[in-house]
């Protein structure tokens, strides 16, 4: 089941869609956002999905709409995709980063620590390493750096120690697995936290996450047009730092650079100045909508 979407209002407001603009939703998922940016496109407007989600083609086919075209890629090719169907520059670009609902629902997929399943964690399951292939071969030093950096684990060498402990042992292969190696170290009454956290760090780094999201941010400022609007929904720190930095600065690390008039070189400019955040209604409705934090930028 996929649930509603998060923010939906602000999301479009954010996009400020024009009838016969060409827009992009990154993470079509159910189809939540992009049904609602159809209904406010004119007959002459355009809309580019993208999803790698097997479950997501699925959910596109039943829109019967020729002014929809679904693209069965990860966002990371965004530009290269929209070149293929002919299209330089868009009007609005729409991604709501992070695991769908649907996808923490689904137990085979491995991405919940409530199921017991197999750690697999890929968004697209037709490519790529799995979690488990990571905890079965990472050293101690890669466990620790994608503990600390994605999982923002407090005792993230201990956690990798004691995974590569384990593992000598014997193999570990399940979500259940995964946790009895970790157990003792869990902060006791909160547990349920730590393990979201080791998962989220071994998610991020079975899909690139980090590097996806780079890649896209440059990209977007490359297609949208002159006042075309982006607009992020992050769900973690980490990625929210990455979205206001490059809107902020126009790169991910350091200080924004200037022309030789002191100008500031940047692609895009924010809209609004704090994250726009889910009201105490929605999150009682969504509790996805928790941790959200949508940042909305023009192009310059």
């Amino acid at each position: 089941m996929y649930h509603n979407p998060v923010l939906l209002e602000e999301c479009l407001e954010g996009l400020d869609i024009q009838p016969d603009g060409v827009y992009v939703d990154v993470t079509f998922g159910g189809g939540g956002h992009s049904k609602a940016i159809l209904a406010r496109l004119g007959e002459k407007g355009r809309l580019f999905a993208f999803d790698q989600d097997p479950d997501a083609r699925a959910n596109a086919e039943a829109i019967n709409d020729k002014r929809l075209t679904f693209v069965d890629a990860n966002f990371r090719y965004l530009q290269k995709y929209l070149r293929l169907y002919g299209v330089k520059q868009v009007n609005g670009i729409l991604g709501d980063l992070g695991v769908s609902s649907h996808q923490f629902d689904t137990p085979e997929r491995g991405f919940s620590t409530r199921f017991e399943a197999s750690l697999d964690m890929r968004m697209n399951p037709r490519i790529g390493k799995t979690a488990r292939d990571i905890i079965d071969t990472y050293t101690v030093e890669e466990l620790h750096r994608i503990f600390g950096m994605y999982g923002e684990l407090q005792n993230a060498k201990t956690a990798a120690q004691a995974i590569v402990a384990a593992r000598a042992n014997r193999s570990i292969e399940t979500v259940t697995d995964l946790k009895t190696a970790l157990q003792r170290f869990a902060p006791r009454g909160k547990e349920n936290k730590y393990f979201a956290q080791v998962f989220q760090a071994l998610r991020i780094e079975v899909n690139e996450e980090m590097a996806v999201l780079q890649e896209f941010l440059t990209q977007s400022a490359e297609v949208l047009k002159p006042q075309g609007r982006l607009v992020v929904m992050s769900y973690h720190s980490l990625e929210d730092r990455l979205v206001k930095n490059f809107i902020a600065k126009g790169k991910f690390f350091g200080e924004v650079e200037k022309d030789f008039f002191g100008n500031d070189l940047k692609p895009l400019q924010a809209i609004t100045r704090k994250p726009i955040e889910a009201s105490p209604e929605e999150i009682a409705e969504n509790s996805r909508a928790r941790s959200a934090k949508l940042r909305v930028a023009e192009k310059l």
